[in-house]
């Protein structure tokens, strides 16, 4: 199962449209975390029993998932802190060790995301995930079909390749 975490909390977000195409595209099962603005606000004194149920939920999943794609926009050339804040969650726990990722930022346009997956990369790296691509995608170069599907074209089959580095 792939597990899909969009750096937006809204369901209806570029990101998480895109999410959703890559998930189609992927011919595998997958999930996405559309949950994270639930998480409570990340303290150190907090990560300990009993964890808040959102916190068990992301960490179970995580721990479930064959893999993890993420994609997230830009605040401020930066995560945005729903992301951000979820990732710190996972600081002492482990899930993300050695778990296969795809890491794209989709903006509108470029440069925007460059400096967000940057920083993601670094969160990612202090996690020690196994990064297995990455890139910048753009809003006005990827279209969808009516369904929801990625449409045919340089990107599609960039993320088709991306996709088959996953097991």
């Amino acid at each position: 199962m792939l597990l899909l975490i969009s750096g937006s909390p809204a369901p209806e977000s570029a990101n998480s449209r895109f999410l959703r195409g890559i998930g189609q595209l992927s011919g595998q099962p997958f999930q996405t975390a559309d949950y994270l603005a639930d998480l409570p606000v990340f303290q150190p004194g907090r990560d300990k029993a009993p964890w808040p149920e959102t916190v068990l939920r992301w960490r179970q999943e995580l721990a479930a998932a064959e893999a993890v794609i993420f994609s997230t926009p830009a605040y401020l050339h930066n995560l945005p802190g729903v992301l951000k804040n979820a990732l710190d969650w996972l600081a002492s726990s482990g899930e993300l060790d050695q778990k296969p990722a795809l890491v794209f930022t989709f903006t509108p346009s470029p440069p925007r995301g460059d400096r967000a997956r940057q920083s993601l990369l670094w969160s990612l790296e202090a996690l020690n995930a196994r990064v297995v691509a990455e890139a910048a995608l753009y809003q006005k170069e990827v279209s969808f079909t009516e369904n929801g599907d990625i449409a045919a074209g340089d990107d599609r089959e960039m993320l088709v390749e991306a996709l088959g580095l996953l097991p």
